[in-house]
């Protein structure tokens, strides 16, 4: 089975080596450079099995692209909910998951399974009003959901839900899930703020969200701001997508 290989980052601006890339499955990093070709140096390494290479790569470049050991910095909900008041300028989220259990638990979820047409004017009045509150100042909220073929229920209702978010100022778009495969992009739930936070969501076996995960490590909030570059140059305007949905049942 082919690898999935993400990018990391390179020493050159110019012509990319050397470069490391990450296995996203596996977590082995794969590294490419100029290879170490002079004899004398060559019988100095250990271990060098036949078939295998030497290749030169300045300290810095694993320094900053290599995988990081870290402790996880983990927020609770409280915490994570400050995030969308103390943020400068942008936050973008990108949605993976086929089903949210709290979604479930909505009036709106309900309606939306008998099959009647979804009222949003009384729905989560404190989150739209923040939400007003915030794009009025000049943030941007953006989103993209990712969708499977054929869409889970959980997805043909956000994607219904794509109307309130709208409304109350949130930039709406979707992408195909083989599409999202395609491109690489990661499998976790994340929110972006000012391309500086990234914060994962945790869930839990039954689809709850438990807890978040704060990145602040450069490196590391610089791949979820490649993610998020390539996931919005393709993804579609929620309305256009929804038309593309109704028109394949």
């Amino acid at each position: 089975m082919m690898r999935r290989l993400r990018f990391n980052g390179t020493g050159s601006g110019v012509n990319g080596c050397p470069s490391v890339h990450e296995d996203l499955d596996s977590g082995e990093v794969i590294v490419h450079g100029p290879p170490l070709t002079d004899p004398a140096d060559v019988a100095q390494l250990q271990h060098l099995s036949p078939g295998e290479q030497a290749i030169v790569v300045p300290r810095e470049v694993l320094v900053d692209w290599g995988p990081k050991s870290r402790t996880p910095h983990i927020i609770d909900l409280d915490e994570f909910d400050q995030l969308f008041s103390v943020f400068n300028h942008t936050a973008w989220r990108l949605e993976t998951r086929r089903r949210y259990a709290s979604d479930e638990l909505t009036d709106t979820y309900a309606q939306f399974r008998r099959g009647e047409t979804v009222d949003w004017s009384g729905a989560d009045l404190e989150w739209c009003a923040d939400r007003r509150e915030q794009t009025s100042l000049g943030k941007r909220f953006e989103r993209v959901r990712i969708v499977d073929s054929p869409p889970t229920f959980g997805q043909l209702y956000l994607l219904e839900n794509a109307r309130r978010n709208a409304a109350v100022g949130e930039d709406m778009r979707n992408l195909w899930r083989s599409d999202a495969d395609d491109l690489r992009l990661p499998r976790e739930d994340f929110w972006l703020f000012d391309s500086r936070i990234a914060a994962l969501l945790n869930f839990d076996d039954a689809d709850n969200l438990i807890d978040v995960e704060l990145v602040t490590e450069p490196a590391a909030v610089l791949r979820y701001c490649q993610a998020r570059d390539a996931a919005w140059h393709h993804a579609v305007p929620y309305e256009t997508f929804a038309a593309e949905v109704a028109a394949a049942d």
